[in-house]
């Protein structure tokens, strides 16, 4: 199945191998900045790659990811973390030199070690994480604006090649985001706190309510507002994508996760002896780093209580869930 060529690209031809939620928003996203001549794309099953052309979201779909890289300019890694070193092996004898290879995972010091031996001289290999996502996956959960004014976070080495990873950021630029540059070890500290300590919470609050013998299933849905509605749609994620999160960047969120575990205590303590100076001055301080994610542009003060409905037409609203 094949389109017309785009005008002006930044990249002639893009390969992504993967077409989930991430690969079907960069395809939206390029659709809609004309940043690609042609999109060409790798997903494990028949279903997906039937799905991603019926969608118009790729203009060739192939059963390998090698096929799908081959003469590719630019080629985004869009699977789990754990999949993408043998992604890396399979593709690394197609590349075409001067290809940018990237990818979109939530953990980078995993991606530099699984995958960078596999790229061969001559492609610039600049790993890099969207800091976008909703709890939705497949093709369909896709839409142009999920990236727009978020931080997409690049870590080349010293070893890049400074062209190519001024047009990788331009490439994330003109899909709506914001770009930081930073070291794989520092984007996987921040990040375990950020995202990967939350969904660890997320996960087991749900659980330890579902366990709860005296509060039957139906009960915890019926009077899941406030917190508990919030922290369910986190633990509505991809369960193979979080597995290989937590495995792959477990040295930092181990570290937080005592961080977390130390606060949690004191906080327990405050609650247990009545202290309430100590619980005010911990509310307020967090109070106040919520706002400024607000201030920064990464939320909004106005509540949607999940009920936001759809603009008119065809696209999808920015939905605010953490990413990868």
């Amino acid at each position: 199945m094949t389109r017309g060529k785009l005008q002006h690209p930044l990249f002639q031809r893009v390969a992504l191998i993967g077409i989930g939620l991430i690969g079907s928003s960069l395809c939206h996203a390029m659709r809609r900045g004309a940043l690609a001549g042609t999109i060409v794309g790798y997903a494990r099953t028949a279903e997906t790659r039937a799905k991603a052309l019926q969608l118009g979201l790729i203009d060739q779909a192939y059963t390998t990811a090698a096929e799908a890289a081959r003469d590719a300019d630019l080629v985004i890694l869009c699977a789990p973390v754990g999949a993408m070193g043998a992604l890396a092996l399979d593709i690394g004898p197609a590349l075409k030199p001067g290809a940018i290879v990237t990818d979109v995972g939530s953990v980078k010091g995993a991606i530099v070690r699984d995958c960078a031996g596999h790229i061969p001289a001559g492609v610039h290999f600049i790993p890099g994480h969207p800091i976008a996502g909703t709890e939705q996956s497949g093709p369909e959960a896709g839409f142009a604006t999920l990236f727009d004014g978020r931080w997409c976070i690049l870590t080349p080495n010293d070893a890049t090649d400074p062209a190519a990873l001024e047009r990788l950021k331009g490439f994330w630029e003109a899909c709506g985001s914001k770009v930081d540059i930073m070291t794989a070890e520092h984007h996987d500290m921040v990040l375990a706190i950020t995202s990967h300590v939350p969904h660890v919470l997320a996960f087991n609050i749900v659980n330890t309510a579902a366990h709860l013998a005296e509060v039957t299933d139906s009960e915890v849905i019926k009077f899941s507002a406030g917190g508990f509605r919030d922290s369910t749609r986190l633990a509505a994620s991809d369960p193979t994508m979080w597995r290989d999160v937590f495995l792959n960047n477990k040295e930092a969120v181990l570290e937080m996760l005592a961080r977390f575990s130390e606060n949690l205590s004191l906080m327990q303590r405050a609650i247990r002896f009545g202290d309430g100076d100590a619980i005010f001055k911990t509310i307020t301080e967090a109070r106040e780093i919520r706002r400024g994610v607000i201030q920064a542009g990464q939320d909004t003060a106005a509540p949607d209580f999940g009920r936001r409905a759809p603009p008119d037409g065809d696209e999808k609203p920015v939905k605010q869930a953490p990413a990868k």
